[in-house]
C-alpha cells in the first residue's frame, strides 16, 4: 500500500495526467466530510485528526457549518498521492445546497459518492447522483460506516443497484463485522489488508476468508466480463482475468460510466481511506481523459478546447467567495495557462479583466502560485466582473462555456433593516450575498414594496440571514471584501412560491389591439389557441399560413405572451405549463408593428388565462421520516415510552394534518421509514414538531422540490 514516503509536494509542476479533479458527494451525515478530513490526513496534508463533533475539521470551516454540524459551502482542498495530485471538493449533502454541488459538479472529472453501510442509499444519494449523471461525471462508491450496528456492505450495494441502477462492481469484501471491522480483503490484489490503532498491515488472506474471498473474485471477474469486451474475450478464453486486465477493464468501465467501482471502510475508525486514495489514482479519469469542452467562438461557431497548458486559455468561474484576503474566484482552467497579471477576456459579461494574484486553496487558507495550467482548479483576486458561471479565455481566442444550471428558487422572506440608517448597509450585503449564492434571489414586492430574499428552502434561507446578521472576523468595514455583516434585521415568516397552469384552455380568442392617439397609430389583430402544456414549460407555436402575420411580428406576439406569463389570473402568479399557438392575423399598412403586435400578445393571452380554467400550484417536496425501533417505531423495553406504533402512527397523523401523500412504510436497518409527499409549505417548524411527537428520536429529510395542484 501507498505511504506518506511516496508523496509528493503539491506545488511541484506535475503531467495534466497526474491530476485528479473530484468531488466526494454523499447524503448529509453519511460521513463525507470525515472521509475527506482522513483523506488529507493519510496524504500527510494535516497531522491531526479533524472532527465534525468538535468544530475542527479542515473543510467545515465556516462557523455555521461548526455550529450546524453539516456542510453547507462546497469546499475545494488540495493533497498528493503517489506522485499524482488530487483537487478535492467536499459538497453539501443537504437538499437545500442542491446548486452548490451543481457548481461544483460542472467543473469535476470525477466523484467518490459515499454511503451508509446501515441506510444505504438515501433520498439525496439519489439527489446528487444523478446530478453527476447529468454531467457525466465518472464515480466511485465508498461505503462507509462498516462499524455501526447493523452495517452490511452486500444490502448497501444492492440498495445502490435498486435505486441508482449502475452496474456495482466490488473489488473488497470486509473483514470482521459491526464494531469487530477491522480491515479488507482486495480481491484485485488478493491481499487482507488489517489495520490496527490506525496502522495498515498488508498481508496474505486468511485461510478461513480463502473460500468466500474467491467466490467474490469470481463474481467480480464475470460482471465485469459482462461489460467490456476485451475481458470478455479473455475470460472466455482463459476462464479467469488476470489482476493487470481486471484493473484495466475496471477504469475502462469507472470512465466511462458503464460500471461503478465499489470500496468499503469506516473512515471515522482510519480504515479503508489508503486503498479509496488508490481507487481515486487508478480508476477516475485525468483532465486529459476527458472529452474537450466545447462552447460558441468568437465567430459563432462551434470550437473546442483540449486540455492542453499551449492550447489558447478556457476556463469557467464556479464560486466566488468574500474573504479577509479580498473577492475569491475559483475557476477551473481547462486549457491553457494563466499568470500574475495576465489579462483574460470575460466572455460571459463581455470585457477584459486582470489577474491579480492565483491562489492554491486549502479550505480556507490560501497558497500563492506564479501561474496556474489546464487541469488545475485554483482561486484568484482581481476579477471584477466575473460570476459563478463565467467563461474566463484568452482575448484573441473567445470561447463561451455553458454555465452550470440555477434551480428556480420556491421559498421568500420579507427582510428589512431594524433600524432606518442600515438600509443602505442591508443592500449591499444583499448584493454580494447573491453573487456568492446565485440561487439566492432578491426582489421588491410591488404591492407591499418589502424587500423579498428568495431560496431553495427554509434551511437555506435561515444561513443566509445568519450571514447577513453576523460580522466575520476581519471583514465587513474593513474593505477586505466581506459582507459588510452586523446587520440587525427584521425577519418575516417564510412564503412559498406558487405559480398557475392551464387545466382546460380556450381555442379561436380574437383580439384586436389598436391604438390612435395622434401620429402613428398602432394596429394588431390575432387569433390564439390556449391548452394546457408540459408541467413547468412554455411553449409558443405558429400555425398562420399566407404570411397573414409577418415572421417578425410572429416573434413580437411570442415576446408578448412572455410578458403575460409573469401573473395570472388566481393571484398573480407566475404561469407555467401552457402551450400558446397563433392560429391567424391582420395588420395594417401603416399602423402596424412589432411593438403593437407584443401588446396583442400579452393583452391576448392575459384575456384567455382569465376565461381558460387555472388550477393552483404549490411546491411540493419528497420526504422521509426516520424513527427509531424496527416497525412501529417503538424502543423495547424503553422506559420513557414508545411503545411499537406509538411513533408511526403519531407521524402519520401529523402528516395527514399537513396534507401530505403518504406513499409507503418500510423498515431499514431496524428503522422505520415513512415516506410521503408534503406541501413544502407544511415543512416549515417540521423539525421542532417531529422531535416533540418522538420525544426527539426522529428526524427527516427532503429531496427535491416538485409542483403539484393545490389540495
Amino acid at each position: 500500500m501507498r505511504n506518506h514516503q511516496h508523496l509528493i509536494n503539491i506545488n511541484d509542476s506535475t503531467g495534466i495526467d497526474t491530476v485528479r479533479n473530484l468531488g466526494i458527494l454523499a447524503h448529509v451525515d453519511a460521513g463525507k466530510t470525515t472521509v475527506t478530513e482522513r483523506i488529507l490526513f493519510a496524504a500527510g496534508v494535516t497531522h491531526k485528526r479533524g472532527e465534525v463533533h468538535d468544530g475542527t475539521t479542515v473543510t467545515d470551516f465556516d462557523p455555521q457549518e461548526r455550529d450546524r454540524g453539516i456542510t453547507i459551502f462546497a469546499a475545494a482542498v488540495s493533497c498528493a498521492w503517489d506522485g499524482h495530485r488530487l483537487n478535492l471538493i467536499d459538497t453539501p449533502g443537504h437538499v437545500d445546497f442542491a446548486d452548490e454541488v451543481e457548481r461544483a459538479l460542472r467543473v469535476l472529472d470525477g466523484a467518490v459518492a459515499v454511503f451508509d453501510a446501515v441506510a444505504g442509499v438515501e433520498p439525496q444519494s439519489e439527489s446528487v447522483w444523478r446530478q453527476a449523471d447529468r454531467y457525466g461525471v465518472p464515480r466511485i462508491a465508498f461505503v462507509n460506516k462498516l462499524d455501526r450496528a447493523g452495517a452490511d456492505l452486500d444490502t448497501a450495494v444492492a440498495s445502490i443497484r435498486a435505486r441508482l441502477h449502475p452496474a456495482p462492481l466490488v473489488v473488497q469484501m470486509p473483514i470482521g463485522a459491526e464494531d469487530d471491522f477491522r480491515g479488507v480483503v482486495d480481491l484485485v490484489r488478493g491481499r487482507a489488508l488489517v489495520w490496527t490503532d490506525g496502522r495498515l498491515a498488508d498481508g496474505p488472506v486468511p485461510q478461513e476468508l480463502r473460500a468466500e474471498a474467491g467466490r467474490r473474485r469470481r463474481a467480480l471477474e464475470e460482471a465485469v466480463a459482462e461489460l467490456h469486451p476485451g475481458a470478455l474475450e479473455e475470460f472466455c478464453a482463459e476462464g479467469t482475468l488476470t489482476d493487470a486486465t481486471l484493473r484495466t477493464a475496471l477504469r475502462d468501465l469507472t470512465r466511462s460510466g458503464e460500471g461503478v467501482v465499489v470500496l468499503c471502510g469506516s473512515a471515522y475508525r482510519d480504515r479503508g481511506v489508503e486503498p479509496l486514495l488508490d481507487a481515486v489514482v487508478a480508476y477516475l479519469p485525468s483532465p486529459s481523459d476527458v472529452p474537450p469542452v466545447r462552447g460558441p467562438g468568437g465567430g459563432g461557431t462551434e470550437e473546442e478546447r483540449a486540455a492542453d497548458a499551449g492550447a489558447p486559455l478556457a476556463a469557467l468561474a464556479f464560486k466566488v467567495s468574500a474573504t479577509a484576503t479580498g473577492r475569491l474566484t475559483y475557476v477551473r482552467l481547462y486549457s491553457g495557462t494563466i499568470g500574475k497579471g495576465d489579462t483574460v477576456w470575460d466572455a460571459t459579461a463581455g470585457r477584459a479583466e486582470r489577474i491579480g494574484r492565483i491562489l492554491r486553496v486549502q479550505a480556507d487558507r490560501h497558497e500563492p502560485l506564479e501561474r496556474a495550467v489546464a487541469g488545475d482548479i485554483v482561486a484568484v483576486i482581481g476579477l471584477k466582473s466575473a460570476r459563478a458561471g463565467s467563461t474566463l479565455c484568452a482575448p484573441d481566442a473567445p470561447l463561451l462555456l455553458e454555465p452550470p444550471g440555477i434551480a428556480e428558487p420556491v421559498v421568500s422572506v420579507a427582510v428589512e433593516a431594524r433600524r432606518s440608517t442600515d438600509t443602505g448597509r442591508l443592500a449591499g450585503a444583499l448584493a454580494r450575498l447573491t453573487e456568492e449564492d446565485p440561487s439566492l434571489v432578491v426582489r421588491t414586492d410591488p404591492e407591499t414594496g418589502q424587500t423579498l430574499l428568495s431560496g431553495r428552502g427554509e434551511l437555506h434561507l435561515d444561513v443566509a440571514v445568519e450571514k447577513l446578521r453576523r460580522d466575520p472576523a476581519g471583514r465587513g468595514d474593513g474593505g477586505g471584501g466581506g459582507l459588510g455583516g452586523g446587520v440587525d434585521l427584521v425577519v418575516g415568516r417564510p412564503r412559498v412560491a406558487y405559480r398557475e397552469t392551464v387545466r382546460r384552455g380556450v381555442t379561436g380568442l380574437v383580439y384586436r389591439h389598436v391604438k390612435q392617439d395622434g401620429g402613428a397609430g398602432q394596429f394588431a389583430q390575432i387569433v390564439l389557441d390556449v391548452a394546457p402544456g408540459e408541467e413547468g414549460s412554455f411553449v409558443f407555436e405558429s400555425a398562420v399560413v399566407g404570411g397573414r402575420v409577418p415572421r417578425e411580428f410572429v416573434r413580437a406576439v411570442e415576446a408578448g405572451c412572455r410578458d403575460a406569463l409573469a401573473e395570472g389570473p388566481l393571484g398573480g402568479h407566475p404561469v407555467t405549463g401552457v402551450r400558446v399557438t397563433l392560429t391567424d392575423g391582420a395588420t395594417h399598412v401603416k399602423d402596424s408593428s412589432e411593438a403593437a403586435f407584443r401588446a396583442a400578445g400579452r393583452f391576448a393571452l392575459r384575456e384567455a388565462l382569465r376565461r381558460s380554467v387555472m388550477v393552483l400550484l404549490e411546491p411540493v417536496v419528497e420526504v422521509e421520516v426516520s424513527l427509531p425501533g424496527g416497525f412501529g417505531g417503538g424502543v423495547p423495553g424503553d422506559s420513557a415510552g414508545g411503545l411499537p406504533g406509538d411513533f408511526v402512527g403519531a407521524v402519520l397523523g401529523d402528516l395527514g394534518g399537513m396534507r401530505a401523500r403518504v406513499a409507503g412504510t418500510e423498515v431499514r436497518g431496524g428503522v422505520t421509514v415513512v415516506r410521503a409527499v408534503v406541501p413544502l409549505a407544511e415543512l416549515f417548524g417540521y423539525a421542532t414538531r417531529l422531535r416533540g411527537r418522538t420525544r426527539g428520536r426522529g428526524a427527516f429529510v427532503g429531496r427535491g422540490v416538485s409542483y403539484a395542484e393545490v389540495g
